[in-house]
């Protein structure tokens, strides 16, 4: 985030780096605030960039997608403000002059490993493999398993916690999953949308509030 509200999103590839400048909630009203709203905004990301080159260190081809701006003399203030910018660095940089598109391209040498800094996570839910089952299978799984209290045990006082929206999709409707399963084994199954279960998990309790083993 940059002090005007504009952001940066860098991005690493396999070849180069990627800087993405926004706007964010910084706009002008007219068509000339706009472009000088453009303008001061790709200034102020340009010295935030060249910072930042230092500070990880990136290097290799490096592509900054700013702003665009449509007159020709703002985008020469530009380049001369980026490269003014890099001035301090002493790796050895080549900074390219806005191509029509707004891209500006530059070469750095890269002096030390560079810092990289990852925000991803692997999801709580396929473990990173990117598959989960059909969510229509849990619904099985629930049944089955009522079905096996039903004729191993007692159901009186059944409490299934779920995800909330699976919690939602048993109990809407006035013909829901909840009330067919009354109908099927004469027994309520309270059911319980919380927040903290996984998306495909869920948990039965007793009619005393004790997990029933499944």
């Amino acid at each position: 985030m940059l002090p005007s509200g504009a952001y940066l999103v860098v991005e690493k590839t396999e070849a180069m780096h990627v800087i993405d400048v926004n706007s964010g909630g910084r706009k002008g009203s007219g068509a000339k605030d706009q472009e000088q709203n453009a303008l001061d905004t790709n200034v102020e990301a340009a010295k935030e960039i060249a910072r930042l080159l230092r500070l990880r260190d990136m290097g290799g081809i490096i592509c900054v997608d700013f702003i665009d701006l449509y007159e020709p003399e703002n985008r020469r203030i530009l380049h001369k403000e980026l490269k003014d910018a890099m001035a301090d660095d002493k790796a050895k940089h080549n900074v390219l002059p806005p191509s029509r598109f707004g891209v500006i391209e530059m070469t750095r040498q890269r002096v030390r490993p560079e810092t990289e800094i990852d925000t991803s996570e692997s999801c709580p839910t396929c473990g990173g493999t990117g598959e989960v089952s059909a969510p229509v299978l849990i619904i099985d799984e629930i049944e089955n398993a009522l079905n096996y209290l039903h004729i191993e045990k007692d159901m009186s006082g059944i409490t299934l916690k779920v995800h909330p929206f699976i919690a939602a999709y048993l109990t809407k409707g006035i013909w829901s999953i909840q009330r067919k399963w009354w109908w099927r084994w004469r027994k309520n199954v309270t059911i319980v949308g919380e927040g903290a279960s996984q998306y495909l998990d869920f948990h039965m309790f007793d009619a005393e509030g004790k997990e029933i083993p499944l």
